[in-house]
């Protein structure tokens, strides 16, 4: 099997050869601590987990992993990256999406514009405030913005039917867009103070994420439809299911329908924290599976497969504390989780979000080659 079939294969509780291996990579502060214990400096941060791979005896072939179909949802144009304020340990920013902000002085404001690194920061402004801010930000969303395709999205097409890798897109869900525009605070509220006005917004959102597929299908499938939500806490979902259901059910469904109309295979979601609550609504709306099944936030993924079976697959679930704890504990972890729910279908065990730099080098090469023991059968 390709690494392309494997990966569909597996989430569609289909029959792979053997589950894909996704162990999980780290950001940039762990990829620091990682080359301090033993991890070399030539080694590239997409190389590293095949390195790893190799250093715990993998001696597979590694999936190849090739072009993307990029499909760019974020506004155009962005806000002009600036830092508004120095202070002794900290500087007030404003990141490419409108958000005044303040992190810690060791980071320059373009780690706001993706995942470089674990960024805390203080909210002081977002770009939505008012609905006069409202009106103004909609105008940096056009579906029809050929900058948001690839340059000869025919060709580019063409060679990725050849493709033995996955290929996804990305989008912001209705939930996560919205606390973008308005910031948690402010969204929470509206929904009871102005439900109208969070309807619209969102209507507009689903409106513009449903053009950038249709547009991306009429030229080029992927594999893989993804949301990103990132709506629970510890223990709990931000909103109540009741207000899950009645604000943001509807636009899942109507690209859950694009997705499958298309013939996409997957559709994904991603949401940090206890997501107990919403997997019922998840399957309901038609996503395949979802990640990262976060340990502590109180997901209990054994649990949950017992509960919901075949109706949703899972990718994560490995307790990324577990790693730091060291050998005696990654094996407990793994050993509860991972034979088990291979052998159920619909898993594949990964970190359950980015690896911290608590995980050292050593624990993440004995992490690699217990998953390579139980996922391959490969033993040294």
């Amino acid at each position: 099997m390709t690494h392309r079939e494997r990966y569909i294969e597996t989430l569609r509780f289909g029959a792979p050869d053997r589950i894909p291996l996704h162990p999980g990579n780290g950001r940039l502060s762990t990829r620091k601590a990682w080359h301090e214990q033993g991890l070399p400096a030539e080694i590239p941060p997409e190389k590293i987990v095949e390195y790893a791979y190799r250093q715990a005896g993998g001696a597979l072939p590694w999936p190849e992993v090739g072009k993307e179909f990029p499909v760019s949802e974020r506004m155009i144009p962005t806000f002009e990256e600036k830092i508004l304020e120095e202070k002794e340990t900290t500087r007030i920013v404003q990141d490419w999406k409108g958000n005044i902000c303040e992190i810690s002085n060791e980071y320059p404001v373009e780690y706001l514009r993706d995942p470089v690194d674990f960024v805390t920061r203080r909210w002081i402004k977002c770009p939505v405030e008012t609905r006069e801010g409202w009106e103004q930000i909609k105008g940096r969303y056009d579906p029809n913005d050929p900058a948001r395709y690839p340059k000869d999205p025919q060709t580019l097409a063409a060679e990725l039917e050849r493709r033995t890798w996955p290929v996804k897109l990305q989008f912001s869900g209705p939930f996560w867009q919205l606390r973008e525009w308005l910031g948690f605070e402010k969204l929470c509220l509206l929904f009871c103070d102005d439900p109208a006005w969070v309807r619209e917004m969102i209507g507009f959102w689903t409106a513009y994420i449903s053009r950038l597929l249709e547009n991306t299908f009429a030229v080029f499938r992927p594999d893989e439809v993804h949301l990103s939500e990132d709506m629970a806490f510890k223990l709990y979902a931000m909103i109540s299911p009741a207000m899950v259901r009645e604000f943001l059910l509807s636009t899942w469904r109507q690209w859950g329908e694009i997705v499958r109309a298309a013939g996409m295979p997957l559709y994904g979601m991603d949401s940090d924290g206890f997501i107990g609550e919403l997997l019922p609504l998840w399957i309901e709306a038609g996503f395949t599976h979802c990640d990262p099944i976060e340990v502590a936030a109180g997901n209990d993924i054994n649990a949950m497969r017992a509960t919901y079976g075949r109706t949703i697959a899972f990718y994560g679930g490995i307790d990324k504390r577990a790693l730091a704890a060291g050998p005696a504990a990654i094996d407990a972890e793994l050993e509860a989780k991972v034979p088990a729910l291979i052998k159920k279908g619909g898993f594949i065990p990964h970190v359950d979000h980015a690896v911290p730099h608590d995980v050292s080098w050593p624990n993440l090469v004995y992490y690699r080659r217990r998953m390579r023991e139980m996922i391959t059968g490969e033993r040294i």
